[in-house]
């Protein structure tokens, strides 16, 4: 059975966005997430409107990969670097709140589960999910 290894993570994470938006009733972008920047490092808001579930969708394929994480080792992974004029450059932490309340959808939705000092990983129903779409979509391809 073909796994999220399997299919590029383009196509994975804006087939699993589509579907996120149209299946899933707990995830849905709060009122601030049109208007705020998405870390320090960031001079404007994003520009797609439905950034929010490929935010989500980045998350669980992230999830998927690279086991239980917690939300600082999620931030340093939206990061970028800083610019500062003609000082040295930064990198800098993504914003928490982007990462955070994204979590705490897809665990109120149960496709993310907390582990005691580890942070969060994937639930049985998320992987489930990741597996299904990753093999339409190598079929479909």
């Amino acid at each position: 059975m073909p796994t999220v290894f399997d299919v590029p993570e383009g196509v994975l994470i804006g087939r699993l966005a589509t579907y996120l938006k149209e299946n899933v009733d707990d995830v849905t972008p709060p009122a601030w997430a049109f208007t705020a920047k998405t870390g320090s490092f960031k001079e404007h808001q994003p520009t797609d409107r439905d950034w929010w579930y490929v935010r989500c969708a980045s998350l669980l394929r992230k999830l998927y990969i690279h086991g239980p994480s917690g939300i600082s080792r999620l931030r340093k992974e939206y990061g970028g670097r800083s610019r500062r004029g003609r000082t040295p450059e930064h990198s800098r932490r993504g914003g928490g709140s982007a990462v955070r309340t994204p979590l705490q959808q897809l665990q109120k939705a149960g496709l993310v589960e907390t582990v005691s000092k580890k942070g969060r990983r994937l639930s049985k129903d998320g992987q489930r999910l990741l597996d299904t779409i990753a093999s339409k979509t190598l079929k479909s391809s």
